[in-house]
């Protein structure tokens, strides 16, 4: 892509700077200036008995099922903290996309990748690609957000897995949201840049959606974009496939023309 594509554009990225840095780096080669402005902080579950009971058991899974990279983290931590070592036989790997394939591969070495949406990276996608796999009986070990949406699990058992979807982390609001949002609208910005659900709808919570209402948006998904409109904002940008290299090739495409 052409450097100098974004020059002059003020872009506020979303995601929490330990995922953001990609995403950053691309849009500033460039030319963007990238504000960030972090609008989810990761938590434990308040409950951490049922992630903790399956990965004791986890030998006993056939699969070990990632829909993001924060639920890797949050296994990796707690495996950490149970003194629990690589389990012997281990599941095979089934992932998102290959953005929670790799944070997998770096955090959990001994996983071996068996399945990945070719290009639908999202739930959906992820439930097609298992159409590939005969799952009755199968025992299926699903580690998620508190806020998951309902079509990964219940597809699964429908196919005749047995599933445990335990949460594995919470996302929260970081504290002084509002106010940090607030100085960035008085600097002026050009465009919002969300790469998840939740990262629209706690801006959303923490500022109000009258101040989101028509302010432009990119996102990486049509899940995000659902969240988008909900929120009131107007989504100028969908990243397709839903990547963060199809995010930055969508966002290029859109100032190219407008240049």
């Amino acid at each position: 892509m052409t450097a100098g594509l974004l020059r002059g554009r003020r872009l506020v990225v979303t995601r929490r700077p330990e995922q953001s840095g990609e995403l950053t780096r691309a849009l500033t080669e460039l030319g963007a200036e990238v504000i960030e402005l972090p609008t989810i902080a990761i938590a434990p579950p308040a409950d951490c008995a049922p992630l903790d009971d399956a990965l004791r058991s986890l030998a006993s899974f056939d699969w070990l099922v990632f829909t993001s990279a924060n639920a890797v983290a949050a296994v990796r931590d707690r495996l950490a903290a149970l003194g629990l070592a690589a389990p012997t036989p281990a599941p095979r790997g089934a992932s998102v996309g290959a953005a929670t394939t790799a944070a997998f591969r770096e955090a959990l070495p001994w996983l071996e990748l068996a399945l990945q949406p070719e290009r639908d990276f999202r739930a959906e996608g992820l439930l097609q690609a298992f159409e590939a796999v005969e799952l009755g009986g199968a025992s299926v070990l699903v580690p998620l957000s508190e806020r998951a949406r309902d079509v990964l699990v219940p597809g699964l058992k429908a196919r005749g897995a047995r599933v445990e979807a335990p949460v594995a982390y919470r996302t929260v609001a970081p504290p002084g949201l509002a106010a940090r949002y607030a100085e960035i609208e008085r600097a002026g910005f050009d465009l919002l840049v969300f790469a998840s659900p939740s990262a629209v709808e706690n801006l959303a919570a923490a500022v109000g959606e009258l101040a989101l209402r028509g302010r432009a948006a990119a996102v990486i998904g049509p899940v995000t974009e659902e969240a988008a409109r909900k929120a009131g904002l107007d989504v100028r940008v969908r990243a397709e496939p839903s990547t963060t290299a199809g995010l930055v090739a969508a966002l290029a495409r859109r100032y190219g023309a407008a240049s």
